[in-house]
């Protein structure tokens, strides 16, 4: 419930990168915890508390946020593809970390949230790159920000965007 406040105050896009922050600050928390568990008994409880921690960081951003993002990213005609291209990929991730983790486990050993740390770092650069801000902005004030990473020099119209460039 504390989702429905924050993505109004602060924005999707800042939302969205904290989490994906806190998530990889706690996987290499949990990776540490892990390597030195022989060493230090007390390396359990920070493994504990990191997955806690990365559990709540993912249901304050990449949890809801995406869902968020895709819905206005695209506008009314190519929204439900988009909405459904999303969730088939999201589900299909989910699919493929559920099935594998304790093969990777069992390769990797402690080392296991590395490949999820270094999937969050490589997530974040990304959204920093590429993603935009959403909060209060219209579906034409967003497509204008990706033209202009794209074409400076013109600007389209959505028609013209979806099926390519009109020039004769």
């Amino acid at each position: 419930f504390l989702q429905v406040f924050l993505v109004e105050k602060t924005g999707r896009r800042s939302l969205f990168m904290a989490g994906l922050v806190g998530m990889l600050i706690s996987a290499v928390a949990m990776t540490v915890g892990l390597v030195l568990l022989s060493q230090f008994a007390w390396m359990s409880y920070v493994s504990m508390v990191a997955i806690f921690l990365f559990v709540i960081f993912f249901e304050v951003g990449p949890g809801p946020i995406p869902w968020f993002i895709v819905a206005e990213l695209f506008s009314q005609g190519p929204r439900p593809a988009a909405i459904a291209v999303a969730g088939f990929c999201n589900w299909t991730c989910n699919f493929i970390v559920g099935m594998c983790f304790q093969y990777i486990a069992d390769l990797c050993g402690p080392y296991v949230f590395a490949i999820f740390a270094a999937l969050l770092l490589i997530f974040f650069l990304f959204a920093y790159f590429k993603v935009p801000e959403t909060k209060g902005k219209s579906f034409e004030e967003i497509a204008a920000v990706f033209r202009r990473k794209k074409h400076p020099a013109k600007a389209m119209t959505e028609l013209e965007d979806l099926r390519g460039s009109t020039e004769a």
